[in-house]
C-alpha cells in the first residue's frame, strides 16, 4: 500500500536509532511508497539513551508540530524517555497542529498525555525503528498503519480461544502497561469511563503482569472499562520456582477476579506482526469463544486529498 503526497515527520522523543544505516534505509522506504520525509532527529545530537537532550527532543516535537507540510508525526522508537519531558510537552500546540502522531511502547506516555490534557486521538502504530528498517518488513504492519489512518473506520480481529461472549462499545485507549501504571496519580492520566482498555508488554514476568493489573484494579481504573482487550505479552522467563503458574494460570486468575470481561488475542505489542489502533476512537468489541472483532471509529484521519 502506498503513501502518495504524504509528509511525515520523524522524532526521537525517547531513544535513539542505533544503526544509522537502517534508518537511512527505513526512510528510504518512506520515500519509496511516495511519502515525503521531514527527519528532525539528527543522530549527532544522541545524548545518553535518548534521541537529543531534553530540550533538543521536545525542539523536535515542536518542529514536526509546526511544520505545515507534514501530515503524520511518526516516532523513530520506544525506549525510554517520554516521561523525563512531559511536563514541558505543549499538548495543546500538538493537538492543534492536527498532526496525526504514531509510536507505541514509551510513546504510550505521549498518548496518554495528549489524550488527558487534550482530548486528541492518536494512534498505537509502528515507529521507524524497527518496524520500517528492517531488511524485510513486516508489510501487514505497515499496510495496518496506512489503512487505519486513511480511515474512516478501521477493523480489527483476533482469534483465541477461551474468551468471553460480549458485545461492548466505548473509547478505546491503552498501551503498554508499565506506561499506564507509570503514569497513575499524574496529570497524564486520562480519566476514562466505559472504555476498551488495550494493553502489551514485553518481558515482563506473569506475576509482574498481574501485579500491574490489580493496581489498576485496585486505582479504580478497570472498574470503570466495559472489556481489557491484551495483546502480546512475550520475551519473558519462567524460573524453576513457579509451580505451575505461567501467564495462562495468571489469566484464569485476573479473569476471576476482574470486574470487567478479559478478552485475549489481539496482535499488538513488541512484536513484528501487528495491528495499528486508533488511541481515543470509539470502539465496538464482539467477542466469543473462539476471537474477537473490534471495530473502531469517530478519530482524526489523513484528509482525503492526501490519500
Amino acid at each position: 500500500m502506498s503513501t502518495p503526497e504524504i509528509g511525515i515527520a520523524i522524532v526521537a522523543p525517547g531513544g535513539y536509532a542505533p544503526d544509522e544505516t537502517a534508518l537511512a534505509r527505513g526512510i528510504a522506504r518512506l520515500r519509496a511508497q511516495g511519502a515525503t520525509v521531514h527527519n528532525y532527529y539528527d543522530p549527532a545530537q544522541t545524548f545518553q539513551r535518548f534521541g537529543g537532550t531534553e530540550a533538543g527532543r521536545l525542539a523536535q516535537l515542536d518542529a514536526a508540530a509546526h511544520d505545515p507540510e507534514v501530515q503524520v508525526v511518526l516516532a523513530l522508537r520506544g525506549s525510554y524517555g517520554i516521561s523525563r519531558i512531559l511536563p514541558e510537552i505543549d499538548f495543546d500546540a500538538m493537538a492543534a497542529s492536527g498532526k496525526l502522531f504514531v509510536g507505541y511502547s514509551d510513546f504510550t506516555a505521549f498518548h496518554m498525555g495528549l489524550m488527558a490534557r487534550t482530548g486528541r486521538a492518536s494512534f498505537a502504530g509502528p515507529m521507524v525503528c524497527d518496524d520500517f528498517v528492517r531488511d524485510e518488513p513486516e508489510q501487514f504492519t505497515l499496510d495496518q498503519l496506512w489503512s487505519c489512518l486513511a480511515g474512516p473506520t478501521h477493523t480489527v480481529t483476533g482469534v483465541a480461544g477461551g474468551n468471553p461472549h460480549i458485545d461492548v462499545s466505548g473509547k478505546l485507549w491503552g498501551g503498554n502497561l508499565a506506561m499506564l501504571v507509570h503514569l497513575l496519580g499524574t496529570p497524564y492520566f486520562p480519566e476514562i469511563d466505559g472504555g476498551i482498555l488495550f494493553l502489551e508488554d514485553v518481558n515482563e514476568h506473569p506475576y509482574r503482569v498481574e501485579r500491574m493489573l490489580l493496581q489498576l484494579l485496585h486505582a479504580g481504573v478497570l472498574g470503570r472499562q466495559r472489556a481489557v482487550l491484551l495483546g502480546d505479552f512475550s520475551g519473558y522467563r519462567l524460573g524453576p520456582m513457579e509451580n505451575g503458574y505461567d501467564f495462562e494460570a495468571m489469566l484464569a486468575y485476573v479473569r476471576e477476579r476482574l470486574p470487567v470481561p478479559v478478552v485475549t488475542g489481539l496482535e499488538f505489542g513488541h512484536i513484528r506482526r501487528r495491528v495499528t489502533l486508533p488511541f481515543g476512537g470509539q470502539a465496538r468489541l464482539t467477542s466469543d469463544e473462539a476471537g474477537f472483532t473490534l471495530q473502531v471509529g469517530d478519530y482524526p484521519t489523513l484528509a482525503p486529498a492526501r490519500r
